[in-house]
């Protein structure tokens, strides 16, 4: 019966073994596709270790990588649900920081602005993460630059002196929105004004002409009794 037990022990091990060896060497062939952009090919290696892991050792990581997987191949909505999954398995605040970050990335990037904001103001508010402030804001940022509301994003960059090129880059988009709409608008009152102004002189000048002599016509066929040449 000893012999016997040793030799069941000796299986169980050498079972163990052979099981963490192959968890590892799936999980080096998984990274090796996720490092080759072969992104959904990861993603099914990934899944299958999951699968595998009944005591979630791995949990964290693996979600965490799907959710980078799906996200490389705009699948934001399956991206966020792995990043979540990995928010709740988090070890330690620094991955849970890392995956809330993700999370509101992906939100830009899908344009649901209004979570991401919200979620920023979350994040500002958990004292855990208090000397996050500056990247915090950083985000918040590009949501306000990826829903084209630059003059929100100038006033967050501004708050930061690291992020005083993106802060000059929006007030340069606020400048030209501006133009666009200044050459728009006399272009209305005087057409060809709005390409002089912004440096097509020739075609705007003759735009200008041709506007011009043809309520020049216009108004002299009326002036005749000659409705029809006029309209």
């Amino acid at each position: 019966r000893v012999r016997k037990y040793f030799v069941l022990l000796g299986i169980f091990c050498l079972q163990s073994i052979y099981a963490q060896n192959s968890v590892e060497t799936q999980l080096a062939w998984a990274d090796k596709l996720f490092v080759s952009n072969q992104y959904f090919d990861a993603i099914t290696e990934y899944k299958r270790i999951l699968f595998f892991d009944e005591r979630n050792e791995l949990s964290v990581k693996i979600n965490f990588k799907i959710a980078q997987c799906y996200k490389a191949g705009t699948h934001f909505d399956e991206a966020i649900k792995y990043f979540a999954l990995a928010e709740k398995s988090a070890a330690n605040d620094s991955i849970l920081f890392s995956a809330k970050l993700e999370i509101i990335r992906s939100n830009i990037l899908r344009k649901t602005t209004e979570r991401a904001l919200q979620l920023c103001d979350e994040l500002d508010k958990n004292e855990k993460f208090g000397s996050k402030k500056n990247e915090i804001n950083y985000w918040r940022g590009w949501a306000f630059m990826f829903a084209d509301d630059w003059e929100s994003a100038s006033k967050i960059f501004a708050e930061t002196p690291t992020n005083k090129e993106l802060k000059l880059l929006c007030n340069q988009v606020i400048d030209a929105k501006v133009s666009v709409t200044f050459a728009t608008v006399i272009s209305y009152i005087l057409p060809g004004a709005g390409q002089i102004y912004s440096g097509k002189i020739l075609s705007g000048l003759m735009s200008l002409v041709w506007n011009l002599a043809a309520g020049y016509f216009t108004v002299n066929a009326f002036v005749a009794n000659r409705a029809f040449d006029g309209i």
